[in-house]
């Protein structure tokens, strides 16, 4: 069997349609790189009866002579001709199934939505084979995969036509966790601590596929050098295919995330609107939601608010660097990542990016406070009145009567706090309690890289102090 990473639970369940008494259709998505082919393979490993992969940017004929390809060889010894209509299609796979012995048929069908070429009757041809032929037998499981996140949630899972309500299984891959990306990189012999892990993962996030190119023989400020700044990197060019590939007409999404990517604490739909000259109508709506599922971005309410006026979040760690460091560089600059750690644009997107990777493993830090079985609520703050400043980009609000209000700071030693720092801190828990009237205990929470420095200014004022290692 293949060697897997992580994934019990996504493991768990597809292995559980194994003993299923009813026919199952699965959909299997997520953003691309992140792992769903490998996962699929994984789990049932040597027991498709059929398989065919979809060609990217081809027309129906080639789809059709791919699709017939998989089949013919499906068939092995006995010859058919090539359908010219999915109907056809999808009736010779039927007629191949219905003669196939084994009391278990899996049929794997990945890059779904690249067969459903304009005009093709692609999605009806499916329809019918599922509704007329499959849903009424026992022993069919379709798992069926795709990237691009717009068709598998329109066209398949929200489906509001033939396929309303068929899918009866829907699995998310999500990216790896920092600790997942410790067993990866520990799976190909790597020494590097979790403090380079952590850098790794504010540039790459946990995508499977890119921590592929990780050397065990570099440090991590060497293999982002690689990665994303050499003429062959891998990251230098990845940010049109990922989009493209994902989302039909990127162009409107990738102007979403450019203007993201210039507030990072944060901008409501009114002002996406503005900045991006988006119309204000469905449509947009749809591209936000399409890229929240997608986990580009992420959608949420401050703390205290009782509007729907919510913020949206550029929250994909390669999306972030793409914009703020490797696009519009030049691969004849040497160096180029190492030679600017030191300076004011790294240091502000370095702490921006710990925060989001502390706002991906909240169960981590819940574990490390002693709070996971205990009822919470997470989200952020910022002061209503916008002279002030004051915010607070992670409040966990719990059913114990206490709330924490979360600091991350990145940084290569312990951290100071210093005079300056203390009453920046005091003031923002007085305005938390005076403008949000709590009545809850407020406990200041700091989750940093190699904890908080004992001294006069951290003495009374920190309850909790948290290091890297409560995120992995």
């Amino acid at each position: 069997m293949a060697n897997i990473i992580g994934r019990e639970n996504e493991l768990t369940t597809l292995r559980a349609l194994q003993s299923s008494e009813k026919s199952e259709f699965v959909a299997v998505y997520g953003r691309r790189r992140v792992g769903k082919t490998f996962l699929v393979r994984t789990a049932f490993e040597g027991q498709f009866v059929f398989q065919v992969t979809g060609l990217g940017n081809a027309n129906l004929s080639k789809q059709l002579t791919n699709f017939h390809i998989a089949l013919q060889k499906a068939y092995k010894n006995t010859s058919i001709s090539q359908a010219t209509d999915w109907l056809t299609a999808f009736q010779q796979l039927i007629s191949y199934l219905e003669n196939n012995e084994n009391p278990k048929k899996y049929i794997f069908i990945d890059e779904l939505p690249w067969f459903d070429t304009p005009n093709s009757g692609f999605i009806q041809a499916l329809e019918h084979f599922w509704n007329s032929w499959a849903s009424s037998r026992n022993d069919i499981v379709l798992i069926v995969c795709g990237s691009a996140a717009s068709w598998m949630l329109n066209k398949l899972i929200n489906n509001k036509g033939g396929l309303h309500n068929r899918v009866t299984k829907r699995l998310k891959v999500v990216p790896f966790t920092l600790t997942e990306c410790e067993m990866f990189l520990r799976n190909k012999h790597s020494v590097l601590d979790k403090y380079q892990i952590i850098q790794l993962y504010m540039v790459m996030g946990g995508i499977p596929y890119y921590w592929e190119e990780v050397s065990s023989s570099l440090s991590a400020s060497q293999n982002i050098e690689q990665i994303c700044f050499s003429e062959n990197g891998l990251l230098r060019t990845e940010f049109s295919n990922l989009y493209s590939s994902l989302f039909k007409n990127s162009e409107k999404h990738i102007s979403i995330v450019n203007c993201l990517a210039q507030k990072a604490k944060g901008l409501t739909r009114d002002d996406i609107l503005k900045t991006t000259k988006l119309t204000n109508a469905g449509s947009t709506t749809r591209i936000l939601d399409e890229l929240e599922e997608s986990g580009f971005i992420r959608k949420y309410l401050p703390f205290g608010n009782k509007n729907k006026n919510s913020l949206y979040q550029l929250v994909d760690f390669y999306t972030l660097f793409y914009l703020k460091f490797i696009n519009g560089t030049q691969t004849i600059d040497q160096n180029h990542w190492i030679n600017t750690i030191d300076n004011t644009k790294h240091r502000a997107w370095s702490g921006y990016a710990f925060e989001q990777v502390c706002l991906y493993h909240i169960q981590g830090i819940k574990q490390a406070l002693g709070i996971s079985g205990i009822q919470t609520a997470t989200s952020a703050w910022r002061s209503s009145n916008a002279e002030n400043g004051s915010q607070v980009d992670l409040v966990i609000d719990r059913r114990d009567q206490v709330i924490n209000l979360c600091e991350m700071k990145y940084s290569i030693n312990p951290f100071i706090i210093d005079k300056k720092y203390a009453n920046e801190l005091q003031h923002k828990i007085g305005t938390f309690k005076t403008e949000t009237k709590t009545r809850k205990s407020v406990f200041l929470t700091l989750i940093t890289t190699f904890g908080v420095q004992t001294n006069n200014y951290s003495a009374g004022l920190v309850q909790n102090s948290l290091t890297m290692d409560c995120l992995f």
